[in-house]
């Protein structure tokens, strides 16, 4: 993991948050990479999700939302964790995480356990008063139930259909660390796929089968990822059965990735009570009922964390980041093999242009160095392909193009690059 994050340091990945000011402890910043690969993960998941589905529609809530979506949903009375502190320097720990001394101050004396809304609280208007206090979402899905009578009715969408959402949650944890694992600020892939009573098995196992494809799919390795259907006493109160996908970490061994929650009927109860409005779906024979509500769920970060700790190989003294070409932040880099000679730079510039501009290729132009360093700056970054344009491309229009996983080189002819990359972005 020290490995990794100073790479995502060192290369534009990931930044610790507010590190001007000494750093804000559970945020981090996206750098130039790091915000192409969340941007590349989230679009891959809305292809799988959304774009390539006829029986899900997409959703953009608001952050805020009324109080009482809280209350209905149970969020203010439950949502919480219990914490211990330590008696000497008042460090918060999570009673599941208590260390038997404080990592702090090495203090042995511990308060008796307490509950700890890890909601963010706020407050709407000029005026800090109880009327007015609000909360940051600390999930998407609520957004989503609440206009899922909306969706009924502006679309055409009928029962089996799911909305996904997405978007930024916010909790106030107690306990962060392993970095992009456990945050205060994150960003949220949701779904929730609404289903007929007495279905709710066979979609809940096609969803666990689907989420589990989509990683390895996106060249997570099959022995690290798994799905396990959790014991009934650790699964939320309302849940019908929840399963995770388990990834395994470096720092933890298995543990969960993703969520995939069998939430019944639960959200929409609540919320029609509480707002005493009918939720009720009625399908085209006449039957009335609540739908019940399968959920995978999983964090942008997580997600990026597992692939980046999945790709990252060493080879000698090579850092080799072995994304998939999917969700690599640059698929190409562009070279001339000398930086000081305008023949090639204008063949090597016309080559990337082509590529970047024409194609929509994300391409990278890189000119520092040697080649040699170039191969290993661009492998460390995760670039899939790097073209070098030579003396001899001058003589017959042809091209090395490097492989970076086994970095094979091949030549091919310069009008050929177009065909060459389609095919392996497929």
């Amino acid at each position: 993991m020290e490995k990794i994050v100073s790479l995502c340091k060192r290369r534009g990945f990931v930044y610790p948050g507010s590190e001007l000011y000494g750093g804000l402890n559970g945020t981090w910043d996206l750098g130039p990479l790091g915000s192409d690969l969340a941007r590349n993960i989230k679009y891959e998941w809305w292809q799988s999700m959304v774009a390539s589905r006829e029986d899900v529609v997409g959703l953009n809530s608001s952050i805020l939302h009324h109080t009482r979506v809280w209350e209905a949903s149970g969020h203010i009375a439950s949502f919480t964790d219990s914490l211990i502190e330590c008696k000497k320097c008042h460090t918060r720990f999570r009673e599941d995480q208590t260390p038997e001394k404080c990592n702090q101050c090495e203090g042995m004396e511990f308060t008796s356990p307490r509950q700890f809304n890890t909601m963010f609280k706020t407050h709407i208007g000029p005026v800090e008063e109880s009327s007015s206090l609000l909360y940051l979402r600390p999930e998407t899905a609520q957004g989503i139930f609440i206009n899922y009578q909306n969706v009924l009715n502006s679309t055409r969408v009928n029962i089996p259909f799911g909305i996904a959402q997405v978007g930024k949650g916010f909790r106030n944890e107690i306990t962060t660390g392993n970095f992009l694992f456990r945050v205060r600020e994150f960003e949220m892939m949701e779904l929730e796929f609404f289903i007929e009573p007495g279905t709710d098995k066979k979609w809940h196992e096609y969803w666990k089968e689907n989420r589990l494809k989509w990683f390895i799919n996106l060249g997570i390795r099959p022995e690290n990822v798994k799905v396990v259907d959790l014991p009934k006493e650790d699964i939320a109160h309302y849940s019908k059965g929840t399963a995770e996908l388990w990834y395994n970490w470096p720092f933890m061994g298995f543990g969960e990735l993703e969520g995939i929650a069998n939430r019944g009927d639960y959200d929409l109860t609540q919320h029609s009570k509480l707002s005493g409005r009918d939720l009720t779906y009625t399908d085209k024979s006449g039957n009335k009922y609540l739908p019940i509500v399968i959920e995978p769920s999983v964090g942008v970060g997580r997600a990026m964390l597992a692939f980046l700790v999945d790709a990252y190989t060493e080879a000698g003294d090579r850092i080799i980041l072995k994304l998939h070409p999917k969700i690599a932040p640059f698929k190409v880099a562009v070279f001339p093999l000398l930086a000081n000679k305008p023949d090639l730079v204008d063949k090597a510039r016309a080559v990337y242009q082509h590529l970047k501009l024409e194609l929509k290729i994300p391409t990278v132009w890189d000119d520092r160095g040697n080649i040699g360093k170039r191969y290993y700056a661009q492998d460390e970054i995760g670039t899939p392909w790097c073209v070098t344009v030579d003396f001899q491309t001058l003589s017959d229009a042809t091209v090395t193009v490097r492989e970076r996983d086994n970095a094979v080189q091949n030549r091919l002819p310069v009008s050929e690059l177009d065909t060459y990359f389609t095919q392996k972005l497929k």
